[in-house]
């Protein structure tokens, strides 16, 4: 057995199905060996859209994304996927390929320092020295990537190892790591403290982020506030986390979030902060989340913890387990007054459009769209206005909402659906753009064609990078610059290029029908919505 042999036998015992990637010489033997796997390889157009996909795919079935690319232009290009993975704590493991190992430091053609290139958007790095040492690092690298605060780990493979003869192939069964040693379970007086603050808390409220959704602590977070009738806010990763109408949630915070969100955060004498790094999108005036107030912050990274504002108590571990063990606490607290203010800020607060009606109005559509969607489907939401509007008016029923939080990568949306799409095709999955981010992965049309891999998109036209546009209308007084999408493709002649079925909707006098016809068959849709160029969030 070879080390690119071996690689792809790490693959099969980690249990993988798919591998995104492209191809080149630095990583021609592992693609070469992977031919007789029953792991699946799907060819993308650009390679960050490889770590995109395995993002989208990991994120749904709770598994560690794949990517495989080659050295030189092929690793460097990916890493704005690995730094999307990072800054949203997906788990990931990111394959390059690397010129011969005797070679490394003398600039030859396609060599890259990829390793440290990524230094600050990994959790690890690996360059492999000798090949009998990939199945150690397989183990350790699927292990990093999907414990602790989850996220990529990169392996890059000199051509040279990859064609080496291992002595023999043995796959560890556990892994054991003197310097990573993540805390999963919370500290016990750490939650009794939590338990006796919320049992004299007012007008407690928890918000809620991602790592809820890592942990996969849904049901018990759940459990958690309707057993004690606790409000619940979230940050744009933890959209999901609660149906979006369920009475106790009152939406997401942050400069583009729900305004009642916002009050009730800054109004509570209780905040527990979960699985949320407490940055400045979410919270940019830290103050006002610390001053009257007991802030409670839990998450699986320490370093999380004080980093940005500083609690009254810190509780380190996986939400799952901490929930757990919360919900085993025998806590009585009553907060009824604070649940009625908080349904009239809801009513009183709600934001109120006046679309144009001779363009399609954003928020209601996607309202429309919502409500009849397959109740478990995936909404992956691009970067941009679209982004603002799908947070603000996507409904969460039984499904999952991805979007790129951290990083705010434009053209995530197209690669990650079809990640999302692979993991569990019994889906429902639609990705919603832009016109300036769907034309960052519209070479991905091309992938979806090749590989069967239908799903649907939705591009919100307005001829206008939106988000720059509106920043430079209220800031430069709408002196714009660099933000005329002229130019454009016609999506309709795109579309009839990719075999793709095609719709328009110009406003919404015709919009029930044309989302039942976009929604009615598994297949590859592309609508096309109009709407207003000077629309705001």
């Amino acid at each position: 057995m070879i080390g690119a042999e071996a690689i792809v036998k790490c693959l099969e015992e980690e249990g993988v199905e798919y591998v995104f990637g492209y191809p080149g010489v630095a990583i021609c033997p592992f693609y070469n060996s992977i031919l007789e796997s029953p792991v699946h390889t799907i060819l993308i157009r650009t390679e960050q859209n490889a770590a995109h996909a395995a993002s989208g795919l990991a994120r749904v079935s709770g598994k560690v994304g794949v990517c495989a690319v080659t050295s030189g232009p092929g690793a460097t290009n990916v890493i704005t996927g690995i730094a999307t993975a990072f800054a949203d704590s997906i788990p990931m493991v990111c394959i390059t390929g690397q010129v011969n190992s005797e070679l490394i430091g003398s600039d030859v053609f396609q060599e890259a320092d990829i390793t440290g290139a990524v230094e600050s958007f990994v959790k690890y790095s690996y360059l492999v020295k000798d090949a009998n040492e990939i199945p150690r690092i397989f183990k350790e690298a699927f292990h990093i990537a999907n414990t602790g605060r989850r996220g990529p780990v990169l392996i890059d493979v000199p051509i040279d190892v990859q064609n080496a003869e291992l002595k023999k192939f043995v796959y560890p069964e556990s892994v054991s790591m003197r310097t990573y040693k993540p805390t999963v379970k919370g500290n016990m007086v750490q939650i009794k403290k939590v338990a006796a603050e919320l049992a004299k808390a007012k007008r407690p409220i928890i918000c809620t982020g991602g790592g809820v959704l890592l942990s996969h602590a849904e049901n018990e977070f759940r459990a958690f506030c309707e057993k004690h009738d606790i409000p619940v806010v979230s940050t744009m990763m933890g959209i999901g986390v609660m149906p979006t109408r369920h009475p106790l949630y009152f939406g997401m915070v942050g400069n583009n979030g729900k305004p009642c969100a916002n009050r009730a955060m800054n109004e509570s004498d209780l905040l527990i902060m979960v699985g949320a790094r407490v940055a400045d999108r979410a919270v940019n005036q830290p103050d006002l989340i610390t001053n009257n107030k007991v802030l409670i912050h839990i998450d699986v990274d320490p370093a999380e913890i004080g980093k940005n504002v500083g609690p009254t108590i810190p509780l380190v571990g996986d939400a799952r387990h901490i929930f757990e063990d919360l919900l085993e606490q025998e806590i009585t607290c009553e907060h009824k007054e604070w649940l009625e203010t908080l349904k009239d800020y809801r009513e009183s607060m709600a934001p109120k459009r006046t679309p144009d009606p001779a363009y399609v109005d954003p928020a209601g559509f996607i309202t429309m769209l919502s409500d009849k969607m397959q109740e478990d489907g995936i909404y992956v939401a691009d970067v941009g206005q679209n982004q603002i509007w799908s947070c603000g008016y996507h409904v969460v029923r039984k499904g999952r909402f991805l979007t790129s939080g951290g990083m705010g990568t434009m053209g995530y949306s197209i690669p990650a659906a079809m990640g999302a799409k692979l993991a569990d095709r019994s889906k429902q999955v639609i990705a919603v753009c832009g016109d300036g981010s769907f034309q960052m992965s519209m070479m991905e049309l091309a992938t979806m064609r090749q590989h069967d891999i239908p799903v649907k998109i939705i591009v919100l036209k307005n001829n206008y990078l939106g988000m720059v546009r509106q920043f430079q209308h209220f800031t430069y007084h709408d002196n714009y610059s660099v933000v005329d999408l002229s130019g454009s493709p016609d999506l309709e002649k795109l579309s009839s290029a990719y075999d793709m079925k095609f719709l328009r909707l110009e406003n919404m006098d015709k919009a029930n029908e044309i989302i039942d016809e976009f929604l009615a068959k598994d297949e590859s849709v592309l609508l096309e919505c109009i709407i207003d160029p000077m629309d705001l969030v």
